[in-house]
């Protein structure tokens, strides 16, 4: 059985960030159901004519693997970022994402979630601040899911301590397009209630769905949960080149409900490099971004 370690020491972090290291939070249980992954697969783009996602009788019937994102959601939210110097959290920003697919996900069952402030960075006039959580399932103590989870908090720093941080791997690959033409290009128009369907998900922001909080955030209409599109993206990966281990994004833009979304996909070996677009206002969301692919004969052995 896998498990985090008590605290991700760093002798270049501050006192105070080491302290807050040492915080550590409790263990977050998560339940979901075949009617919880069929719900998550529409939320992010899946129809009727994808049976395999949206009908549990299907003999292929699964989750998307981004679904990795859904159990640890209330965990990773949940750590307090109260610590930091002027912390608010409307100023607060999701940055980067990065899942590790571990093992089959299961369509339904009892999972636990260990999460970990994994590394603090003092950016100047803002902090940056990435979370890790493990989602085991409880019957098998395996680890299903690993999740990196980046936030930007504007008006946080000048707290001291390491302003660059640690090469993760694929978690903080820079993945820059190839100078050529992609491999795959895919347009999908999200539905006008594409965020409405995709909160039900687990993220219940209001700025996702009520007009007045969107408009405090500066938008002139609620805007799509970086997760959904995050999703929709990876799931035209998928269609693409197949199944992946990881994927790993950095959020450069907000796509409104209603826009269409085109993802450009470039293959190199068995990395799937790939940035997102929307078609109507040429704005880049998905930057930096890349998914692993599977071995196909490794999996099988699972």
């Amino acid at each position: 059985m896998s498990t985090l370690p008590d605290v991700f020491t760093d002798p270049e972090d501050s006192q105070l960030v080491a302290d807050a290291k040492k915080d550590k939070p409790e263990d977050h249980e998560f339940s979901y159901t075949e009617r919880d992954v069929i719900l998550y697969n529409l939320g992010v783009g899946a129809t009727a004519k994808d049976l395999q996602w949206t009908y549990e009788s299907h003999e292929e019937f699964g989750a998307l693997p981004t679904f990795g994102v859904i159990p640890q959601f209330a965990a990773s939210s949940g750590v307090s970022l109260g610590w930091l110097p002027n912390f608010n959290p409307a100023k607060l920003l999701h940055g980067e994402q990065y899942l590790a697919i571990k093992s089959p996900i299961p369509t339904e069952g009892n999972f636990v979630n260990e999460t970990r402030l994994l590394e603090v960075l003092d950016k100047g006039k803002a902090a940056s601040v990435t979370t890790i959580v493990y989602t085991k399932d409880v019957a098998t103590g395996n680890v299903i899911f690993e999740n990196q989870i980046t936030v930007f908090i504007r008006g946080a720093g000048g707290f001291g301590g390491k302003r660059s941080g640690r090469d993760r791997g694929a978690a903080t690959a820079v993945n820059t397009p190839p100078n050529r033409q992609p491999d795959a290009v895919i347009e999908e128009k999200t539905s006008a209630s594409q965020a409405a369907l995709y909160r039900l998900s687990g993220d219940y922001n209001p700025l996702h769905i009520d007009p007045s909080f969107a408009a405090i955030g500066g938008f002139d209409q609620p805007i799509l949960h970086g997760l959904c599109f995050m999703g929709i993206a990876a799931k035209h990966v998928l269609q693409s080149f197949g199944a992946y281990k990881d994927i790993k994004v950095r959020f450069s833009g907000v796509v409104f409900p209603g826009e269409t979304l085109v993802t450009e996909m470039w293959k190199t070996g068995n990395k799937v490099i790939f940035s997102a677009k929307t078609k109507e206002r040429g704005t880049t969301v998905l930057a930096a971004a890349a998914v692993i692919l599977i071995d196909t004969d490794m999996m099988a052995k699972l």
